[in-house]
């Protein structure tokens, strides 16, 4: 889905919505199909009987049996499903939408976000169960949907990461909100001892992946107004150097483990914040120059409808804070959302260590 969905932005950004039936939209709504397949049959085996293995491992609902994290993946996979003719709809009478989340939109991504939850919870149940060999795999199975929903967290966070807002507290804000908990959650859940180092590294490896290999593809607008000449499909921005914030959490949480959740959470978020500040800042700077402007880090991809007094165009930052107090109010906000992040985190991964079904 996290594939699909990335070529389905890039799809919009280089062509425009040409058609419903796009094979990103395919790649997409698959995935729905295929997990509420899946999940049905894994709830309509246990009901009856063909599982009984999974008898004593099942919760009951409406009647049925089955994994916890069954429902939860069925019901995405619903929703995805039904998300496609209300998109369809809502192209057809208002046009290329220009937002991520558009209600239709808001409809799919929480259907995804349900089947890559499901997806875990249903790992966990066996993961928490297991022992030896099998629990190191499923482990890694764990860290790598941990890892999908980060990246589709980052989906919904998109228009604050492009690297003309970098230097503003507003992209640091939306990073708080939308990482630590993920971090935190996942790697605190997992046996692995670098666990969110683990999780930010496959991100980064997916996401390397989707920006050197959709631009191979060739692709032109179909739709105007045109401002960019475009020859093939513009992938998304260079990922966000998180690997530094989670190897900063990694390195704190065996320390701190024993202190009380308040403090850990403030400790872990203000770390994570730190460190990202850090390596993001300066790596912002570099982005806007001409040696960014290559295939590695992707900073001359622009989409056509990218007009060229953009200050991302221009290779200029954004003024979103216009006073010194107006960013320092903002980056304290940023603090304090890192902390409360890490806090949910941190609960969310003591309720997922007991998750046996």
């Amino acid at each position: 889905a996290m594939v699909g969905a990335h070529w389905d932005i890039s799809w919009h950004r280089s062509i425009g919505r040409d058609a419903f039936l796009t094979p990103a939209h395919i790649a997409i709504y698959l995935c729905g199909i295929l997990a509420g397949i899946s999940c049905g049959y894994l709830i309509l085996a246990t009901t009856f009987g063909k599982l009984p293995d999974l008898a004593s491992a099942s919760v009951r609902m409406w009647g049925f049996r089955g994994p916890m994290g069954a429902f939860i993946s069925a019901w995405g996979g619903v929703a995805m499903i039904v998300s496609a003719p209300f998109d369809n709809w809502w192209h057809n009478a208002y046009g290329l939408d220009v937002k991520v989340l558009s209600p239709p939109h808001v409809v799919l991504i929480t259907g995804v976000f349900a089947v890559e939850m499901g997806a875990l919870v249903l790992i966990l149940g066996y993961m928490n169960r297991a022992t030896g060999a099998l629990k190191t795999a499923l482990d890694w199975l764990f860290l790598y949907v941990g890892a999908m929903i980060l990246v589709l967290t980052l989906i919904l966070t998109l228009e604050y990461t492009f690297r003309s807002t970098q230097h503003s507290a507003v992209f640091y804000v939306a990073m708080s909100m939308a990482l630590p908990a993920v971090l935190t959650g996942v790697g605190s859940a997992s046996g692995k001892r670098w666990a969110c180092t683990s999780v930010a590294a496959i991100y980064t490896a997916f996401m390397l992946a989707i920006c050197w290999i959709l631009p191979l593809f060739a692709a032109q607008p179909k739709l105007g107004p045109v401002y960019n000449e475009v020859t093939h499909f513009v992938p998304p921005p260079f990922p966000l150097l998180i690997l530094a914030p989670a190897f900063a959490i990694d390195l704190l949480r065996p320390r701190i483990a024993k202190w009380n959740p308040p403090l850990r959470a403030a400790i872990c978020g203000l770390a994570f914040l730190g460190a990202f500040v850090a390596v993001e800042w300066p790596f912002a700077d570099f982005l806007m120059t001409p040696a960014a402007r290559n295939w590695v880090f992707g900073s001359g991809y622009f989409d056509y409808l990218t007009s060229h007094d953009m200050p991302m165009y221009r290779n200029l930052f954004e003024t979103i804070e216009i006073t010194p107090a107006e960013f320092w109010a903002g980056m304290g906000r940023a603090a304090v959302w890192a902390m409360a992040m890490s806090g949910v985190g941190f609960a969310w991964a003591s309720w997922m260590r007991r998750v046996r079904r």
